[in-house]
């Protein structure tokens, strides 16, 4: 029979036997998680940019002369017609043949350039008003529901677009008018006269109504024929900029909706895209790697009131909207790995990490929507080590 002793040593044994098998025992991995859930989820590209003033006037000088001081400050309001600058004519400038001629010439094309605006805004009105009609035409099949939203939102698009377009055709009318008026006033001042007693200036205006953008030359002092001596611009008018990868422009196309965030004010702005230029460029990043970009330009659709404060050249965070969904079964893009072909993710069951093939949608940088592997509320490993694999006892950080 066993006695005391001997009993005493089996459990002791027993114990120790226990204790090295839970000292040798593999300790769960302590992991971040990560739920699928169903979210709204938007494919974007993301992309810094700056506001523009669509349509900015450089008045420059008609002819070589001496600029009087500008009275003007950058902001001011101008009104059309409205008097920016004078010059003086160089009193020692005497014109020759050839010169003179070319002044000649210089109005005869800004005649034909004249002309030539004119008949542009001609087009460009019946283009708008074509436009208009055909937008009141689909608004009204819509309400017996002959079209889509889709193709009414388009219309309207469209609508705005040629309104803008005849908007900038008659500003180049009026840009064109003045230059013919600039070619005449440098013909009929360029003549070798003597000096009178009192210099009749030649007084250069704005060709439309606006405000100051920049003063390329304040102070007085002799200026040769062409040199910019103001900026004018609208800035209610402003459109937005943003230099993308041309691997991205190739899937931004106009009407794409874009969210300006992180331009200063309280909400977010939203805009459209009109143009994604057919042209790249080489731009050297950062990192002093080159790279190929592409110019977007997007038209501002948020109310003016709430966007009243930007100018011309402020930043703007760009977010170029590809897809979103409303009620999308996502999962934290930093739970995926490449797992044969496809993705796969480690999915929390109990104690352990088990290792799940699944099916992807549309991804973007936070979140991928899964089609077909997982269900909503299940929770994922985010970022696993080599520490983890299938079967690995894990618990929650």
């Amino acid at each position: 029979m066993p006695t005391r002793r001997s009993i005493g040593l089996a459990l002791v044994a027993v114990l120790a036997a226990a204790a090295l098998v839970w000292g040798f025992r593999p300790r769960p991995v302590a992991v971040e998680t990560g739920v699928a859930s169903r979210a709204p989820l938007a494919v974007t590209v993301e992309e810094e940019g700056r506001t523009r003033v669509r349509d900015r006037f450089e008045i420059s000088a008609p002819v070589a002369g001496f600029a009087r001081r500008l009275d003007l400050d950058a902001g001011d309001s101008v009104t059309r017609n409205q008097v920016v600058a004078e010059l003086e004519p160089l009193r020692s400038t005497v014109l020759d043949p050839r010169t003179q001629a070319e002044a000649q010439a210089r109005v005869t094309s800004a005649d034909y350039a004249l002309q030539a605006a004119e008949q542009k805004t001609a087009a460009a009105a019946a283009e708008a008003s074509r436009a208009q009609h055909e937008f009141a035409r689909r608004k009204k099949l819509r309400e017996s529901g002959g079209v889509s939203q889709e193709e009414v939102d388009t219309a309207e698009l469209l609508a705005q677009r040629t309104i803008a377009e005849q908007r900038s055709a008659a500003f180049a009318v009026e840009v064109a008018r003045f230059e013919l008026e600039a070619a005449r006033t440098a013909l009929s001042y360029s003549a070798a006269q003597p000096t009178p007693a009192s210099v009749e200036r030649v007084q250069i205006r704005s060709p439309v109504a606006g405000r100051v953008l920049k003063l390329v030359r304040r102070s007085e002092g002799v200026v040769a024929a062409g040199e910019t001596l103001i900026e004018i611009g609208d800035p209610a008018a402003l459109e937005v900029e943003v230099d993308v990868l041309s691997s991205d422009a190739v899937r931004i196309a106009p009407g794409t909706l874009v969210r300006l965030a992180r331009w200063g004010g309280d909400a977010d702005l939203l805009a459209r895209v009109r143009v994604v230029e057919p042209a790249g460029f080489t731009k050297v990043s950062a990192l002093g790697v080159e790279e190929q970009r592409v110019w977007v330009i997007a038209d501002i659709t948020s109310p003016p009131e709430q966007w009243q404060r930007l100018g011309d050249g402020y930043r703007v965070e760009a977010s170029f909207v590809l897809w979103q969904g409303a009620d999308v079964l996502q999962v934290p893009a930093g739970a995926l790995f490449r797992h044969g072909d496809g993705w796969a993710v480690l999915v929390v069951a109990g104690d352990r990490a088990v290792r799940r093939s699944i099916v992807l949608g549309h991804r973007s940088a936070e979140a991928a929507e899964v089609i077909n592997g997982l269900t909503s509320g299940e929770r994922v490993v985010l970022h696993p080590s080599n520490r983890v694999e299938d079967g690995t006892r894990v618990r929650e950080r």
